[in-house]
């Protein structure tokens, strides 16, 4: 079954653009031309990927992503920005989207972005048969099964993003290792972000409201002053 991507911009050249490439790759494509009518699509058509502009009518792009996790839709989120726009990639990431794109660009290069953020995420077909969950990785009372795109605290399924859940295997799968901030930015991110750390205290603050019982004095995620984070298993009581 193919994928199914939203497109939401306000520039109907854009979506017809963008809509002839991805459906000439292979996708399943829907479109929406203001925040409101994207964000109801969302909710109701379940894509795999949203494709989201900046500045939109009606709802700009950051209410609708932000709306969207308040409302516990993990789907992804390809950010589409105008050069001149004053935006904040790091405000975009940290309220839900998972990468972001600046205008003007090659539609090929969205549909490449589209794959990698899937193949990122490990997204499958929901009719797709459910695998054994065999492989798994786990720290203390956090257990992740990276093929079946699951994490879950004290038995309790945790809601997280893509990039939330790609740094939390990192971070497991590294456990007892030191990780430098520049190390997690080349691991999670891999491009756009050289030099610009801050996304990963914002990740990790978020992974820590998940898994912590106490953020302020953290068991799992331990911050090592000048140097990074490391993931370890809590000493017993």
């Amino acid at each position: 079954m193919s994928k199914k991507v939203l497109v939401v911009d306000d520039e109907q050249s854009i979506v017809t653009l963008l809509k002839y490439n991805l459906e000439q790759a292979g996708f399943s494509v829907i479109t929406a031309l203001d925040g409101e009518e994207g964000k109801q699509k969302a909710i109701d058509e379940h894509p795999d990927l949203i494709v989201l502009d900046l500045m939109l009518p009606k709802k700009d792009g950051i209410e609708v992503c932000k709306q969207l996790r308040q409302e516990h839709i993990q789907t992804p989120i390809l950010m589409l920005t105008a050069k001149d726009d004053e935006f904040d990639k790091v405000l975009g990431l940290e309220l839900g989207a998972d990468d972001y794109m600046t205008k003007p660009f090659s539609p090929r290069e969205v549909v490449a972005r589209a794959k990698a953020i899937l193949r990122r995420t490990g997204q499958t077909s929901p009719k797709a048969p459910e695998p054994e969950k065999e492989n798994f990785v786990t720290v203390g009372e956090v257990k992740v099964f990276p093929e079946q795109y699951e994490a879950y605290y004290k038995e309790d399924q945790l809601e997280l993003t893509p990039k939330e859940f790609e740094l939390l295997v990192y971070l497991i799968e590294n456990k007892g290792r030191v990780l430098t901030r520049d190390q997690l930015l080349q691991a999670v991110w891999n491009y756009d972000f050289a030099g610009d750390t801050r996304i990963v205290d914002v990740h990790i603050s978020h992974l820590r409201e998940k898994i912590e019982e106490n953020t302020k004095k953290p068991l799992y995620i331990k911050t090592i002053r000048g140097l990074g984070y490391k993931m370890e298993k809590p000493k017993a009581e």
